[in-house]
This record gives C-alpha cells, structure tokens and sequence, in this order.
C-alpha cells in the first residue's frame, strides 16, 4: 500500500527568464438551496463599470425579481449569468454550473428571453417551438408532444398556424417565453418581458410566469414595480451597477416603507388644500408630503400619534374629502428611498484578477484586459489613450509642418507649396496637371484622350489644349447651343 505524500503546491517563484501562468481563480463552494451565486462578479467596458463585484444569492424554485432604474446593470449581469458575455472580474455559478465554460452544459439548464426577442416573420408559430426543441435535441413524436404543452401553457393554440409576423406584441412574449422553457430549464432569465406590453398583454405574460413557480428558478428583470409586487418572492436592487439590497419582499416593506397616509380631496379646494398643507407641514409627526396626481400623500414617524392629529387638522381647514386612508406601502416607494436619491459612484479601475477572469472563462475583448502599456500609451481595457499619456505612434513627427498661411498641417509630408491653377487658384492636387486636356469638337473634358498604342492612364495626362473656364468645372458632356434651336421645316 502506498502513502500519499504531501500535497503539491505551486512554485512561487520562476528561473530567472521564466514566467509562471497566473494560478486559476478559486471556485466557490455551491450550496443546494441556491439556484444561482455570484461572487465579486464584474463587467468593465473600457473605464465604465457596468457590474461592480456582485454578491447575490437566488434560492431555487423562486421567481426573483431584478430591479433598477435603466443604466443600472440588469442586462449586463443577465448576460454574464447565462454566457452571452465574459466576466471581467470575479466567479458566479448558475444551477451549480460555473459561467463561462463552453461546453454547453450551462446552456442545456437555462431558458433566457431578450429584452427584444425578434423571430422569423415568415415562420409559423408552432414551427418556431419545433425547430427550438430539435436544437435541444427533442425529436419527432417526444418533440411534438412538448410543443403541444408549451402552446398550452402560453395560451397559443389558436393562433399556433399563424404566420409570427402577424403576431400581436403581447403573442410575441407570450411565444418567446414557450421558446425559452422548452428545454424544461432548471434556471428561467426573462428580460423585461412586459415592459412594451399594454396591460391585457401584461397580465397575460404575468399569468404565464405565475404557473411557472415551483417548476423552475424564475430571474425577471423589470422596473415595472407593480408586477415585481405581484409575482416575486424576493428582490435585488441594483444602482449603477452596485447591489443596493436583496431581500423578501416583505422585509423590504416592513423595513424601509415610512408610513403614509393619503388625502384624496374635492375637486376644486386649491385654497382649502394649501392651508391643509401649511398646517400639515408644521407637525414635529410628519416626514415627508407629497402632492401626486391631486393625491395628498403624508409620510409620517409614528402612525399612533399622526392617525389622530390628523382628522382635527382635516377639519380646522374646511377641507371636504373624497377619502381618507392609511395606505398600505408599497415596493416603489422602497425603491425611491433606497435609489433616487443614491449619488453615482466615480469611475475607477475595478479589483484586478489574481487569475482568469472566470474560471474556465477566455478573456474578454471588451474588459479583461487591464491597464497595460501599449506603444508608449496608457491604455484601459483596449480604450482610447489617456488624454496626456504619450503618443501610441511615437515615429510620427511630433511639430506639425506649417503651410504658406502660417497654419500647421496634418501631413507634413504634402508639398507646402500649393501649384497654381491658370485661374489662379491655388491647387489641392500638385502632382496634377494644371490645364486639362480637350477632346476634339467637345466641350472640356475631366479625362483625356488615349493616344493608340499609349500604355499610360491616369496620372500621364496630355496638357495641349485650350484652357478650363475659371468659373466652371470641365464636363464631360458637349455644351448646349445658347442660341435658339431651328427645326428643318422652319
């Protein structure tokens, strides 16, 4: 029986003239409860960070909501987690997959919708779910069968012989959804799926996503926060490309929604309603009043003692009511709190890695390269020079040429004597002719003649011939008679 001899570990140290390959980033344990998780993941195009190091867990069989005002990194993070872009920095795993790998085991697990899915207008619907579940390898009858349950399932069996192209908007999700579970994804991404939706094709959509809960891990990225309320369990919030916050729904609310309570006046009390606000604004109890749509909102400290201080102030004014409540808080109004008001972070140079961007993962034209010099310039990611870095071309001249007006030239390798044209107007083009050559019986031609026998073209052009109009470019068409023309039978 043989015994193990101690672990190998890598040199940390090379021979001189040699480099050692930087070591792969680490794995990160996976847990079971967990469909998806990041660590540190990042996404850098050039010096603006799209994704900055995010840490985010999504427990297996919710419908999670991906939340953030446009610009802040949904798209981006949903194309890291499902392989249509590389990672710039940091690990994630999908279904316990690790991202960036390319032997389509992550691709076999997952079901993703764009934000602008766009199908072959000439195909019929069911043959886009058939040639779909032959690219995962779901053939005749197994096939068939599967497409059958997916037009079930979003409600197209009526319209499944139709031509997409004549598709309303909310038929085109409703499709792209079946398209994206054919596979029976353990991990579904949909990507504003309701956003260009009117509110029957929303509650459809949304309807279709309800059914699915407990047969897949559902990721919807949305800033519609209405429908995150109706159908999710838990959210993330993201802000220039940074985790703000990820939690249950409920804790959101309980956590971070003030309580408010809401004034819905008669129309035509402008006078009445601004003496209720002056009286409103000086209460120690208030937090904050907003005027929405004609709606009195009052976000007050402590419900207990604003509920009874308000009704007296109600009355004092002489305001005539619509209604009076105590509103239930919602999800947009944790949003503001947490994200109008964030300040945008400074663009700076994210965590640079130890190894490969992702483990397994090639590297990333658009952001795995770093700062690097290249020809004498400071380069980041493969961007524009630093404005003040040297020049990336160093055996271009450095003083520009100066022409006759005293102004610097791009090319100082042109002549800086313009040549003279017979009108007297200088010349763009020196090594030209300066009189154009004529045709026989014709007006001024832009081309002259080939002699018989002549093997030049171009540049060897005759200069016999009389001169070029100053005002007017040489045609190649005749001149047209100035005097009136003369039939033969007059």
């Amino acid at each position: 029986m043989t015994t193990p001899g101690p672990a190998r570990t890598a040199p940390t140290s090379a021979p001189d003239g040699v480099m050692l390959a930087p070591a792969p980033a680490p794995t990160p344990p996976v847990s079971d409860g967990f469909a998806i998780e990041t660590h540190g993941l990042g996404k850098r195009f050039g010096s603006i960070h799209a994704v900055r190091g995010l840490d985010l867990r999504v427990p297996r069989g919710s419908i999670f909501g991906f939340l953030g005002p446009n610009g802040a990194g949904k798209t981006t993070t949903l194309r890291l987690l499902t392989g249509l872009a590389h990672a710039s920095y940091g690990t994630a795993t999908v279904d316990a997959i690790q991202i960036g790998l390319t032997d389509g085991r992550l691709q076999r697990r997952i079901g993703y919708l764009d934000q602008d899915p766009r199908f072959y207008g000439w195909m019929r619907g069911v043959e886009l779910l058939e040639m779909v579940a032959r690219l995962h390898g779901l053939q005749g009858a197994e096939g068939r069968r599967r497409v059958a349950e997916i037009l079930e399932t979003v409600g197209l069996e009526d319209a499944a012989r139709r031509r997409i192209g004549t598709y309303s908007g909310g038929m085109l999700q409703r499709l792209g959804i079946g398209q994206a579970i054919v596979n029976h994804p353990s991990v579904l991404f949909l990507d504003e799926p309701v956003s260009s939706l009117d509110p029957e094709g929303r509650r459809d959509v949304l309807e279709i996503i309800e059914r699915l809960r407990g047969t897949a891990t559902v990721v919807l990225s949305t800033h519609i926060l209405t429908d995150v309320e109706r159908v999710c369990d838990r959210v993330a919030i993201l802000n220039y490309g940074s985790l703000v916050i990820e939690a249950p729904i409920d804790e959101l609310l309980q956590r971070y929604a003030q309580p408010v309570y809401e004034i819905d006046p008669e129309p035509g009390q402008a006078d009445a309603l601004a003496r209720l606000a002056d009286a409103i604004r000086g209460q120690p109890w208030m937090r904050d009043m907003r005027v929405e749509h004609g709606l009195l909102r009052v976000f007050v400290r402590d419900p207990a003692v604003a509920g009874p201080a308000l009704l007296p102030l109600l009355a004092s004014t002489g305001v005539t009511l619509a209604s009076f409540e105590r509103a239930r808080p919602s999800l947009e109004d944790v949003f503001l709190h947490l994200v109008a008001n964030g300040a945008r972070p400074a663009e700076e140079p994210g965590p640079t890695p130890t190894g490969s961007p992702v483990a397994g993962a090639g590297s990333d034209a658009q952001g795995t390269r770093g700062a690097q010099e290249i020809g004498g310039a400071h380069v980041i990611d493969g961007a524009v020079p630093v404005p003040g870095a040297p020049s990336p071309r160093p055996e271009l001249p450095t003083e520009p040429a100066q022409r006759p007006d005293g102004a610097a030239s791009s090319r100082p390798d042109l002549p800086t004597e313009p040549a003279q044209r017979p009108d007297g107007a200088a010349s763009s083009r020196p090594d030209l002719p300066t009189e154009p050559a004529q045709r026989p019986g014709r007006a001024v031609s832009s081309w002259p003649e080939h002699s018989a026998g002549s093997t030049t073209r171009g540049d060897q052009r005759p200069t016999a011939g009389s001169e070029r109009q100053p005002d007017r470019m040489p045609s190649s068409w005749p001149e047209r008679p100035t005097g009136p023309a003369h039939r033969p039978d007059r």
